[in-house]
C-alpha cells in the first residue's frame, strides 16, 4: 500500500515490452515445447486469486495451443479484502504483456497522489506519491473474462487434485494457493518454508466513502494505540484496515467480539475519519500477519507463486502486486528458456532478490507499526515524516522531490537553518559539540606493531578527519597485551602507545579543526589471539598464541582456544586495566571515549546469556550479567574528564535463539544511561559464531530507533548506512542522533565533504581544508547530451 507505487527504472518498460514481444514471437511463430515432447504444454494452476489467474492468462496468451486449467475452491465472486493497490511499474509490465487486461484496469482505476497522516487531531498531507487502486472483486472479474476469452479452463468450487497427481499429469503446476498453501506444506521438506508470526492484529473492512488520499490515522485509547490504514478503491468506497498490538487488542476486548461487533467498534473508534459512516465487513476476521519465506520456490515441475512463495506486510505493498509480478516473470521465463526446468530456475533467480528486498522493506514497516506507541509522542511533522520513511524506501531526498513544502516544514520543526540538510546540524554531548551528525565508525586495521599506532594510523585517521566527519573513531584500542584481537591491534597499555596516539590527535585538532576524535576501549575476551581479518577472520593464530579469558569457559568456535573463566581477582585487575587505559586516553587528547560492550568481546561476553554461564554474582539474570560491564563503566567514567562525553557500544541482538533480544537491549541501554552514558552506539551480532543475521540496507537502525525512543537517550546508528540521503532521513525522522559509517569511509575518505558538495551545502556544519577548497565542487565532465535540432521541417 503506502510506498507501493514507484516510478519504473529508466528503460524498464522498454525492456518489458521487448521481452514479451520476443515471447509472443516464439509462441506464435515457432513455440518451444519446453517439456521435451511435441505436444502443447499442459499447465495446472492451483488457486484462482489474481496471481494464479493472471499467470494462467499470460501462459495461454503466449501459447494459444497450451492446455491451461485453474482450480479454485471458492465461488467466482468470493474474495477477501476489498481494494487492491498496484504500482506504476507493475502496471507497465501488464501493459506490455497484455494490453487487453491493462485497458480494462485503466477504466476502473482510482488514482490519487496524496498521503494524509492524522495524528492527535492534526492532519498533515504529503503529495506527489501516485497511487492506483480498484476493487478486488472487479479485478477478479477482469481476469475471469480475459481467461475465458483466451480459452483457459476455470473450475470454481472445485478443490484441486493432489499436487503429486497434477505433477504427473501436467507439464507445469503453478501453486498460487495463498499464504496457507497446501502445496507448500506438501513439499515442505523441499521448499523449506519459514513462517514468522508478528505482534499485531488487523482486520480488513470497507467504508462507503472515498478517502481523498491514502490515510493513516492513529487513535490513542485507554487500552493503547490503534492504527487505521485507508485508501479509496472506487468513486464511493475505501478499504479500511484497523491494526493494533495483540495486547491492545485483548485489553480493548476485541478477542471477545464477533465480526459485526468488531466492525461496529472500529467504526466508533475512527468515527471522525469516517465522517460518522459505518464500516462494512465481508468474512472479515482479526488475524496476525505472517511473513512467509521459502528457501526454494520449485520442486520438479511444481512452482510457487504469490503468497504461497512469499508475503510482504500490507503497509508497504499489496500481495497482489507481488503475485502479478511473479506471474509476469514466470511467463517470460517460460518463453525465454528451452525447458520447464530451466525456466523455473530462471524465474526463481530473477524474483527472489526482488522479493527479498521488498520483504526487508516490509519488515521495517511492519515493525514500525508494531512499535507505534514509541513514536506517537514525537512532534507532529516529525511523526508524519517518520511514518512516511519507515520502510527506508522513501527518503528525505525522495520526499523533497515529491513535496518540497512538506519536507521544508519538517526541517523547520526540527531546527534546520535554511539551506541546511539535517546531517549538517550540530549535536552537543556534555562539553563536546559535534558540528555534524556523521561518525567515522571504528574499524580495526590490524596494522600496529606492539600495540603502537604508526604512520598508517596517522594517515588513515587523519585523512578521514580531513574528510569532514563530525567525529572520527579509532579502532578498538586494547587495554592489555593479552586483550588484543590480533598481534596487529593497537593498545593503550603503555606510555609509548599513548604518545603515539597523541601524535594523531594533535594532527586532527590542528589540521581538521572542528572534527572530534574518539577512542574506543575494549578487550578481546574469547575472540583474541587470532589472525588479521584478511588472513582468516576469527581464525586462531598458527603460532605465538596467548591465553584467553572470558566471562565463561566457552570457545568462540568449536576448534578455537577455550578461554579461562575470569576469577573475582582477575575481574578487579581488568577493571584497573580499563581505568589505566582511560587515563592514558585522556592524556593523549581524545575528545570522547567509547566502551566496547559489543560483538562478543570481553564485556559483551558478560551481557549475553549465550556466552555468560556464570553462577556467581556476575551471571544469571540480566541485572547480574550487567554487573561487571557497569562496574567497568563506572570506574572509567570516574577517571575520564567530566566535560568529555562517554558512549557505549552494544550488540542489540545476538541474532541467535536464546540470546540477547531487542527488548533485552533496551534494558541494557537503560542501565548504561542511568550510570551516565551520554549516547549508546547500537550495533548487533558477532557474539556467537552460528548467528543468523537479517542483513540489508540500514538493517540495524530499528534497534537504535527502539532504544532512542524507549530510553530517551541519544543513539548512534550503524550498519549498512551508505548514502547521505539515508543519514538525512534517519536524523530527521528521530531514529538516530548520529550515524556511523565504516565502509563508505574506506571507499571515500572525504565522504562527508562530498556529501556537502552534492547537496550544495557550504555552511558551518562542514569545512573544506584550505588546501582542498579548489576541489570543493564536482569536477566537470565531457558533455553527453547531443545538440538539439534548431529547425524542424515537415512536408
Amino acid at each position: 500500500m503506502a510506498g507501493a507505487v514507484g516510478v519504473p527504472a529508466p528503460g524498464a518498460r522498454d525492456r518489458a515490452d521487448e521481452r514479451f514481444r520476443r515471447g509472443a514471437r516464439q509462441a506464435h511463430g515457432h513455440p518451444r515445447p519446453h517439456h521435451g515432447s511435441g505436444r502443447p504444454l499442459r499447465v495446472a494452476v492451483i488457486g484462482g486469486g489474481p496471481g494464479g489467474l493472471y499467470a494462467a492468462a499470460l501462459l495461454k496468451r503466449l501459447g494459444p495451443d497450451r492446455e491451461v486449467t485453474v482450480w479454485e475452491r471458492n465461488a467466482p465472486d468470493d474474495t477477501f479484502g476489498f481494494g487492491v493497490v498496484l504500482s506504476d511499474e507493475t502496471l507497465g509490465g501488464i501493459e506490455h504483456a497484455d494490453p487487453v487486461v491493462h485497458a480494462a484496469l485503466q477504466r476502473d482505476f482510482v488514482r490519487w497522489e496524496d498521503i494524509d497522516i492524522v495524528h492527535r487531531g492534526v492532519r498533515h498531507t504529503c503529495g506527489g506519491h501516485g497511487f492506483a487502486a480498484l476493487g478486488r472483486r472487479r479485478l477478479l472479474q477482469i481476469l475471469h473474462e480475459r481467461c475465458r476469452e483466451l480459452g483457459v479452463a476455470l473450475r470454481f468450487r472445485t478443490v484441486a487434485p493432489h499436487p503429486d497427481r497434477l505433477a504427473r499429469t501436467h507439464d507445469l503446476v503453478v501453486a498460487a494457493d495463498g499464504v496457507h498453501s497446501t502445496t507448500r506444506d506438501t513439499y515442505a521438506g523441499v521448499f523449506r518454508p519459514r513462517v514468522t508470526g508478528h505482534r499485531c492484529r488487523y482486520i480488513w473492512l470497507a467504508a462507503d466513502l472515498a478517502f481523498d488520499a491514502f490515510r493513516f490515522e492513529t487513535a490513542e485509547t485507554e487500552h493503547g494505540v490503534m492504527q487505521l490504514h485507508g485508501y479509496p478503491y472506487a468513486a464511493d468506497a475505501s478499504t479500511v484496515i484497523v491494526e493494533m498490538r495483540e495486547e491492545v487488542w485483548r485489553a480493548a476486548g476485541f478477542d471477545g467480539l464477533d465480526e459485526r461487533e468488531s466492525t461496529e467498534r472500529c467504526a466508533k473508534i475512527f468515527a471522525e475519519a469516517l465522517g460518522g459512516r459505518p464500516l462494512k465487513s465481508h468474512r472479515s476476521a482479526w488475524t496476525a500477519f505472517r511473513t512467509v519465506v521459502n528457501e526454494r520456490w520449485s520442486h520438479g515441475n511444481v512452482v510457487l507463486l504469490g503468497d504461497a512463495a512469499h508475503t510482504a506486510h500490507f503497509s508497504i505493498g499489496s500481495g497482489t502486486k507481488l503475485a502479478v509480478e511473479d506471474a509476469l516473470a514466470l511467463a517470460a521465463c517460460l518463453a525465454e528458456q528451452p525447458s520447464v526446468e530451466r525456466a523455473l530456475t530462471a524465474y526463481e533467480q530473477e524474483r527472489k532478490p526482488v522479493v527479498a528486498s521488498t520483504q526487508r522493506a516490509a519488515r521495517a514497516s511492519l515493525e514500525w507499526f508494531e512499535d507505534l506507541a514509541l513514536h506517537v509522542g514525537q512532534r507532529p511533522h516529525r511523526f508524519a515524516f517518520n511514518l512516511l520513511t519507515r520502510s527506508r524506501r522513501v527518503t528525505h531526498g525522495n520526499l523533497r522531490l515529491r513535496d518540497a513544502r512538506f519536507t521544508e516544514a519538517v526541517e523547520r520543526e526540527f531546527g534546520c537553518p535554511p539551506g541546511t540538510p539535517p546531517m549538517f546540524t550540530p549535536l552537543r554531548l556534555r562539553g563536546l559539540t559535534l558540528r555534524n551528525r556523521v561518525v567515522v565508525s571504528p574499524m580495526d586495521m590490524y596494522s600496529a606493531v606492539d600495540g603502537v599506532p604508526g604512520d598508517f594510523h596517522l594517515v588513515h585517521l587523519g585523512a578521514r578527519a580531513l574528510g569532514g566527519a563530525g567525529l572520527v573513531m579509532t579502532e578498538m584500542v586494547c587495554v592489555s597485551e593479552r586483550g588484543r584481537i590480533t598481534p596487529g591491534c593497537t593498545g593503550l597499555y603503555t606510555g609509548g602507545q599513548a604518545e603515539a596516539w597523541r601524535r594523531i590527535t594533535d594532527f586532527v585538532h590542528r589540521q581538521a579543526p572542528g572534527t572530534a576524535i574518539g577512542v574506543q576501549l575494549g578487550h578481546s575476551g574469547r575472540k583474541g589471539s587470532t589472525k588479521p581479518m584478511w588472513e582468516g577472520m576469527d581464525e586462531p593464530l598458527e603460532e605465538g598464541n596467548w591465553p584467553l579469558v572470558a566471562a565463561s569457559a566457552l570457545p568462540y568456535k568449536p576448534y578455537g582456544q577455550t578461554p579461562r573463566e575470569l576469577s573475582r581477582a582477575q575481574l578487579t585487575d581488568l577493571r584497573e586495566q580499563f581505568t589505566a587505559a582511560a587515563r592514558r586516553a585522556a592524556r593523549a587528547g581524545f575528545d570522547l571515549l567509547e566502551l566496547h560492550c559489543a560483538h562478543g568481546y570481553l564485556l559483551s561476553g558478560f551481557l549475553s546469556p549465550l556466552t555468560n554461564r556464570r553462577t556467581d554474582a556476575y551471571g544469571g539474570s540480566p541485572e547480574r550479567r550487567l554487573r561487571f560491564p557497569l562496574e567497568v563503566f563506572d570506574a572509567v567514567r570516574a577517571v575520564w574528564p567530566q566535560e568529555r562525553p562517554m558512549t557505549v557500544r552494544i550488540s542489540a541482538t545476538d541474532w541467535a535463539e536464546g540470546g540477547t533480544t531487542a527488548e533485552d537491549a533496551v534494558g541494557i541501554a537503560r542501565a548504561f544511561a542511568a550510570h551516565g552514558a551520554d549516547a549508546i552506539d547500537v550495533s548487533t551480532g558477532q557474539v556467537v559464531a552460528d548467528e543468523r543475521p537479517e542483513s540489508g540496507r540500514s538493517y540495524q537502525v530499528p534497534f537504535a530507533d527502539r532504544i532512542r525512543n524507549s530510553v530517551r537517550v541519544p543513539v548512534i546508528a550503524v550498519g549498512a548506512i551508505s548514502s547521505w540521503d539515508d543519514v538525512n532521513s534517519l536524523i530527521l525522522a528521530g531514529r538516530a542522533d548520529l550515524c556511523a559509517l565504516a565502509r563508505p569511509h574506506l571507499y571515500d575518505p572525504h565522504w562527508t565533504l562530498h556529501a556537502a558538495a552534492e547537496q550544495g551545502y557550504t555552511g558551518p556544519g562542514v569545512a573544506w581544508p584550505v588546501q582542498y577548497r579548489a576541489g570543493s565542487r564536482r569536477p566537470p565532465t565531457g558533455r553527453t547530451d547531443a545538440p538539439k535540432p534548431r529547425l524542424s521541417l515537415r512536408n
